[in-house]
C-alpha cells in the first residue's frame, strides 16, 4: 500500500486546511486509515482515525475542530481541520493498518499568528 498526503501549508491561528490521502495499492486488509502528527520534540500521536465501518475517533483536543472521512474514491481518507491552533503545528502522516502498517510522506501544516 502506497500513501499520498497533501494539503498541508502554513495558515493563521483560527484558519482551516482540509488534509488529503490517496491510497494505491491492495486494500483488503486494511481495517483502519487515519492521521497522526508528530511536532517539534514530541512523540508522534494518533489524531483520528476512521475504521472500514466508518466509526472514528480522535485524541483529546481535536474533537470538534477536526472531522475525518473517507473519500467518494474508496481509498481516499480526508482531514478536515477548522479552528486551527498553534499547538495543531506539526507534521501530520496519513496512516493505514492492517495487517501492518503504512506511512504516508508527511505534510507540515504550520499555524501561526
Amino acid at each position: 500500500v502506497q500513501l499520498q498526503a497533501s494539503g498541508g501549508g502554513s495558515i493563521p491561528i483560527g484558519g482551516s486546511l482540509r488534509l488529503s490521502c490517496a491510497a494505491s495499492g491492495s486494500m483488503l486488509d486494511i481495517v483502519l486509515l487515519g492521521w497522526y502528527r508528530q511536532a517539534p520534540g514530541k512523540q508522534r500521536e494518533l489524531v483520528a482515525g476512521i475504521t472500514s465501518r466508518g466509526v472514528t475517533n480522535y485524541v483529546d483536543g481535536v474533537q470538534g475542530r477536526f472531522t475525518i472521512s473517507r473519500g467518494d474514491a474508496e481509498n481516499t481518507v480526508h482531514l478536515q481541520m477548522n479552528n486551527l491552533k498553534p499547538e495543531d503545528t506539526a507534521v501530520y502522516y496519513c496512516y493505514a493498518g492492517g495487517h501492518r502498517a503504512y506511512w504516508g510522506q508527511g505534510t507540515l501544516v504550520t499555524v501561526s499568528s
